[in-house]
């Protein structure tokens, strides 16, 4: 058996069920001589007659109406399947898979994605909390969140949310009994709530206030995992935690914990949601951007 153009089968199913080759190349917008070479070639390839010819009629052979009984409904299936990716590519539906720190799940994505999904009910939305820097497409993603000096060069990357900030804080309790710093070196006097990242490291204080730019490594006897477990901490009084500021500002605001040092807090970049440089995203993909472009992070 020789090579097999697979839309020769569908030339076949078509002179069928037309009843002839003319009829079908009326249809297809293309010659009857030129779907009669398409017909030879496919039989010579199988080495076999497909189709009765006469002056007036074409018609199945034996095995050309046993292949035809095969092939429609498979043809119908790869229709039907094209179909549905037409519909992907028209009208937002489909899975997004979206990989982000959880921070930004917490503070950005998570408002963003259910206030998206109350508008567009066919898309579902999977969120994976993940601080590692990964290859989103390796990995199946449809898109990410870093920070922007994370993110690989081949991506485009959409600024996310508001600018971010730290925020050092501690409980009323604590600072009545151990005082509060007045300048980030204080802070080598005072039980620190460090956090390690997944991958072992600690992470450092990074201060700015006017010229000066100053890096602390925390010390003190508690490490945690993760923002939420340091904000639990300093409201127990157990340290002096650092934290993005949209972790502390519902307890500042109701009082349960005191920010320390603002005039030291250092700007950081946005996050930004990226995603890889395609010439045609998804109809969803398409439609999470234009919502998030159009979100209200204030209101959110």
């Amino acid at each position: 058996m020789g090579p097999i153009r697979l839309d020769s089968f569908d030339v076949f199913v078509a002179i069928v069920r037309c009843g002839g080759f003319r009829a079908a190349a009326l249809e297809r917008g293309v010659s009857s001589s030129a779907l009669s070479q398409t017909i030879s070639a496919l039989e010579d390839s199988l080495g076999i007659r497909l189709l009765n010819r006469t002056t007036r009629s074409v018609s199945p052979t034996e095995a050309g109406q046993r292949l035809l009984d095969r092939l429609a409904p498979a043809l119908a299936d790869i229709r039907s399947a094209i179909g549905e990716i037409d519909g992907l590519r028209d009208s937002p539906s489909g899975t997004l898979r979206i990989n982000a720190p959880a921070p930004a799940v917490d503070h950005l994505l998570c408002p963003l994605v259910f206030d998206f999904m109350e508008t567009y009910p066919e898309v579902k939305i999977e969120i994976v909390s993940d601080a590692a820097v990964i290859d989103i497409v390796a990995s199946g993603f449809d898109a990410g969140v870093r920070f922007g000096q994370q993110l690989a060069q081949d991506m485009i990357a959409v600024p996310m949310g508001p600018s971010l900030r730290y925020a050092i804080v501690a409980s009323p309790e604590y600072i009545e009994r151990r005082g509060a710093p007045e300048t980030p070196r204080d802070l080598a006097g005072h039980d620190c709530i460090r956090r390690r990242f997944p991958g072992g490291t600690l992470v450092t204080w990074r201060f700015v206030h006017g010229s000066e730019d100053l890096e602390v490594t925390p010390t003190g006897r508690l490490t945690v995992s993760s923002a939420h477990n340091e904000v639990q901490a300093a409201l127990a009084g157990r340290g002096v935690a650092h934290v993005l500021d949209d972790y502390a500002k519902p307890h500042i605001r109701g009082g349960r914990l005191v920010e320390l040092l603002p005039q030291w807090s250092a700007a950081l970049p946005h996050w930004f949601l990226y995603y890889p440089n395609r010439r045609l995203p998804s109809a969803a993909m398409r439609a999470f951007l234009d919502h998030m472009r159009s979100y209200d992070w204030k209101a959110g």
